[in-house]
């Protein structure tokens, strides 16, 4: 086993229910489900979501209320103890910083690798800022250029990127089609039976 692993997870699908559906659930506002599982291009989903709570009037606020109701999926934290004591992990998320505080505090405040909101002073949400441009694969290179080897699992279009620059990657929780498009992906649906495949790629 090699001491220079990190396992980089995917946050929401993975750890925790999707924010914005469980927020599109609260608001009544359908359009607000689509995630990257529906949508590869991240701007383009953004945009649409930004558009969206503008036209009803919503902002940082409301969605905050929402997460502050969120709880990390059945056996996800321990999953992530158990895999914390065995080797380096960091999440990598496209998700915001303003979002994610109190998921980590849930989880046990395991290191978070983000985005950002821009948010005006009445709470909308104008915009945001990526960390870096596909933000998790060059996160998997930028570690893997300080010597570390990266193992990798999420569910959606833009995990791909990480998982297949990984030494090991693995989808969990994932789409049919993603899967049936990723054929050479092991696909886990149990925490239990992803634990095991990381540990085995250690």
């Amino acid at each position: 086993m090699s001491e220079m692993n990190i396992v980089c997870l995917d946050l929401e699908g993975v750890l925790v229910p999707e924010i914005w559906i469980a927020f599109a659930e609260a608001s009544g506002i359908p359009e607000l489900k689509r995630t990257t599982r529906d949508e590869p291009n991240y701007d383009k989903l953004m945009a649409y979501r930004i558009a969206i709570l503008k036209e009803h009037g919503l902002g940082l606020k409301e969605i905050q209320e929402t997460i502050a109701k969120i709880d990390p999926m059945p056996g996800a934290k321990e999953f992530l103890d158990k895999l914390r004591a065995k080797t380096q992990v960091i999440i990598i998320s496209d998700t915001f910083t303003q979002f994610a505080k109190p998921l980590m505090e849930k989880l046990g405040w395991p290191t978070i690798f983000c985005n950002t909101l821009e948010v005006a002073d009445n709470g909308e949400i104008t915009g945001f800022k990526m960390r870096v441009e596909k933000s998790k694969y060059s996160t998997v290179k930028a570690l893997q250029s300080v010597g570390f080897e990266t193992i990798a699992a999420g569910d959606s279009y833009n995990d791909l990127g990480m998982i297949n620059a990984s030494k090991a990657g693995f989808l969990f929780k994932s789409t049919e089609q993603i899967k049936k498009d990723n054929p050479n992906l092991g696909a886990y649906e149990e925490y239990d039976d992803l634990y095991n495949a990381i540990v085995n790629a250690l």
